[in-house]
């Protein structure tokens, strides 16, 4: 049997990331005008047949296929997926939270934490006075007071957190099309 390794104390640490895994970073995928267009139409309709996707392009299916699966194979093309509209689903309230970590401790430990929190949307280790954001759905004040009380605020290594209701949302954009549209990829 292997001997046990004693973990690391969390506060001793002076290198709160280095724990963290980061993502590898691949160059960039060269991509050409009909890429891009791939990229646009599928953003705006996922669901899009790929003979009518080599109608619209003056292409074979045939060809319009292998492009996407060339995309997906070199990860352009992550996934596909639904966009739900969160008030019908019963999760109305978006919420922004700011966390500050005590002062040395292992974000990685923070992160998986936090991840565990189903009402987690997204994620991200930022510069600046605070560690982390996080963005939330909610309920209501009361599932957001629960939530922060029996989950986040139980966290070891949350020295701080500030909480901002989202009043309005802006509809997402499509930042697919406005930034591959233009095959310069310079904004206009």
């Amino acid at each position: 049997m292997p001997p046990r390794r004693r973990p690391a104390s969390p506060n001793t640490s002076t290198a709160p990331l280095r724990d963290l895994a980061m993502p590898a970073q691949s160059p960039p995928v060269p991509l050409d005008d009909v890429d891009r267009q791939i990229l646009v139409l599928l953003s705006k309709d996922s669901r899009r047949s790929q003979r009518a996707l080599a109608r619209e392009l003056g292409m074979s299916a045939p060809a319009v296929g292998e492009r996407i699966a060339r995309l997906e194979r070199l990860g352009v093309i992550r996934g596909y997926g639904v966009h739900l509209d969160w008030v019908a689903a019963g999760f109305p309230m978006t919420v922004y939270l700011t966390i500050t970590a005590v002062q040395g401790y292992q974000q990685r430990d923070l992160v998986e934490k936090l991840a565990l929190i189903p009402e987690l949307e997204g994620l991200d280790i930022v510069t600046g006075a605070i560690d982390l954001l996080a963005r939330l759905r909610v309920r209501d004040h009361l599932h957001l007071r629960q939530l922060l009380m029996e989950r986040v605020w139980q966290i070891e290594g949350v020295q701080r957190t500030e909480t901002s209701l989202s009043l309005v949302e802006v509809g997402p954009k499509n930042l697919v099309a406005e930034l591959l549209s233009d095959p310069s990829g310079d904004p206009a």
